[in-house]
């Protein structure tokens, strides 16, 4: 072997390495997110036992799953204390993200989405530390929230940190990112492929997922979960009634359950967008802010304080029909007015939690009206609690597909696939102009992250044939013709490359302006030299089936502008040449229609 040379490299080897590489990514990001998780769901525990309930009497309903740390107390209820209690947590959380992490403000999900897309996955530092003490005071002092918001951004500025550690490229950070967010979410709600799957669809507001993220976020969210479990047990977050799907005549009230609840997800997004915009516009003292906000959410509370806090339990209820339909009335409409005050002021909190219990609420109401009117057809209200909980979060969030899953693994219940899918779906496309994460983009191709593969797939979906008007006729040269007579022909083109043919016209070769120079600045030789010694035999050409994505790649061989195109048929006979310039003109040209479109296609959604 000559020296200086290597041995061709392992593929086999290569991929091997890299998958034991991200193996320990995913594991360590599964541990230290599932860590992070047990740490905060005992903070959230503790908060519940040491305000709620030691300040203000209140001790509402746990769910199932939510392992009791703390033996409850034994004081009386005061709804006094009750009204003033969340703006003091509102101030105290308000302080903490003002004073040290202004990133940690709001639900979570938003700043995670907007981080994926547009930091390159980066996260400040504070954030996970902050985010975790804020929440764990705000919600537990009955603050209206959830604890998902919170872990994503948690699970991901673990991820974002870890990948600055390990001095991972931007895209590799991105991956490990959305990776922390899949095993926060999927260890806290016991829900490690829902988790997985939420972390890949929750990025867009087209039915998109992020592939690459499935693979080591289901890794991540496994081991998290199992980490999770080991602490807090094994039981679904909510217990469900074995409920099932055997008469197909049930679709006809689901139907109208998926109008139902997308007309309740659409004035909870407008409510919330509405009351978080107020908020921003409301002058003053941004540690204020949350604290007016749990002002709010108390005064609410003092007479609806099943409307505070997280609200799990009134979920599993109204699952199992043990709610009155004046408290799921109440329950809907009162969980989106302080779920907006507290998080919409700047409270630390998720938006994913109160969507679960709000669609509940409204399915239990659907199930009971319809259990009412046709007792032979819908025979378990409480099923349409559990459908109308993932039809609501699909509408407000857009994520039909992971929510199934969601409830499905939140539940312990996979019998009722048929009636959530189609919930889910007549949802999502009915509600899809409305998102209570703006930060969303709508698919791939919108993202920033994705710049580049935009401008490749676009090439790639374009062949030269498309574009031969670009292709220009040139000057080609005859092999055998002197350099003296060239420099006549030379002083009067303004071409810059120049193909040359033999004496049968087919092309053998091309030289550029820059290749007669050394023959320029050698007068005594000109007489002797022909253009087929300046010409290169080494010809990089492009024929009509090509696309632009190879074309451009050709141009950066051997950084040349301009290329010959040939016949497919026969590549000695030349069409033409094409410029890079032209080919980015075309990428432009593509591009601009393609946004003109997606305006149009905004415009027309906007229209009532």
């Amino acid at each position: 072997m000559a020296e200086g040379s290597h041995p061709p490299q392992d593929a086999s080897s290569h991929g091997l390495a890299r998958a034991g590489r991200w193996a320990f990514y995913t594991v360590a990001i599964g541990l230290i997110a599932g860590a992070a998780a047990v740490i905060f769901f005992f903070l959230c525990q503790a908060g519940m036992r040491f305000l709620l309930d030691a300040l203000a009497g209140f001790r509402p309903p746990a769910a199932t799953g939510e392992a009791v740390l703390f033996p409850p107390g034994d004081g009386r209820f005061s709804r006094w204390v009750l009204l003033f209690l969340p703006a003091a947590g509102g101030l105290a959380s308000g302080f903490l993200v003002t004073r040290f992490c202004p990133a940690a403000a709001g639900g979570g999900n938003d700043a995670a989405i907007r981080s994926y897309h547009e930091s390159d996955g980066r996260i400040p530092a504070r954030v996970p530390l902050v985010k975790t003490i804020a929440t764990a005071i705000l919600i537990p002092s009955g603050g209206s929230g959830g604890r998902e918001g919170p872990i994503a951004q948690i699970g991901a500025g673990l991820g974002s940190l870890l990948a600055g550690r390990l001095n991972l490229t931007p895209r590799e950070r991105r991956i490990l990112m959305a990776a922390g967010i899949a095993a926060g979410i999927g260890s806290i709600f016991r829900a490690p492929l829902a988790g997985a799957l939420f972390a890949a669809e929750f990025l867009y507001r087209d039915p998109e997922f992020e592939f690459e993220v499935i693979i080591p976020g289901g890794m991540a969210s496994i081991v998290a979960y199992c980490l999770f479990c080991s602490v807090y047990g094994w039981e679904p977050l909510l217990a469900a009634p074995a409920f099932s799907f055997r008469n197909p005549l049930e679709l006809g009230p689901y139907f109208l359950l998926a109008l139902f609840v997308t007309g309740g997800a659409v004035v909870f997004v407008r409510l919330y967008h509405g009351i978080a915009a107020g908020f921003r516009r409301l002058r003053v003292c941004p540690v204020l802010k949350p604290a007016i906000g749990g002002m709010l959410t108390g005064t609410i509370g003092f007479f609806l304080p099943h409307t505070l806090s997280f609200g799990y339990g009134y979920a599993e209820q109204a699952i199992a029909g043990a709610l009155p339909l004046s408290i799921l009335i109440t329950l809907a409409a009162g969980k989106m007015l302080t779920t907006s005050f507290s998080i919409g002021s700047g409270g630390s909190g998720g938006l994913f939690g109160p969507s679960l219990v709000i669609g509940a609420a409204l399915g239990a109401i659907a199930g009971e009206l319809f259990h009412r009117m046709l007792p032979a057809v819908v025979s378990s209200p409480g099923a349409f609690a559990l459908v109308g909980m993932a039809g609501f979060v699909a509408a407000v969030a857009n994520t039909p597909i992971s929510i199934i899953l969601f409830v499905s693994e939140m539940t312990g219940s996979y019998r009722l696939l048929i009636p959530c899918l189609l919930v889910c779906s007549v949802a999502y496309l009915a509600a899809r102009r409305y998102s209570l994460f703006p930060a969303q983009v709508r698919r791939r191709l919108d993202s920033p992250a994705h710049a580049g593969e935009l401008f490749v797939d676009v090439l790639q979906a374009i062949r030269v044939r498309d574009i031969l008007e670009r292709v220009r006729p040139v000057e080609v040269i005859p092999e055998r013709m002197r350099f003296v007579d060239f420099k006549a022909l030379f002083a009067r083109t303004e071409q810059h490359y120049f193909p040359v043919r033999d004496e049968e016209g087919k092309l053998k070769g091309i030289f550029s302006i820059n290749d007669v120079r050394a023959v320029l600045f050698s007068p005594e030789i000109e007489p002797l030299v022909v253009m087929k010694d300046i010409a290169t035999a080494d010809i990089i050409a492009t024929t009509p089936s090509e696309d632009l994505g190879t074309v451009l790649r050709k141009f950066t061989i051997k950084n040349i502008d301009s290329l010959p195109v040939v016949s497919e048929e026969d590549s000695g006979k030349l069409i033409g040449m094409l410029s890079r310039r032209d080919v980015i003109a075309c990428y432009n040209r593509r591009v601009e229609e393609w946004k003109s479109a997606q305006e149009r296609a905004s415009a027309k959604e906007r229209r009532p």
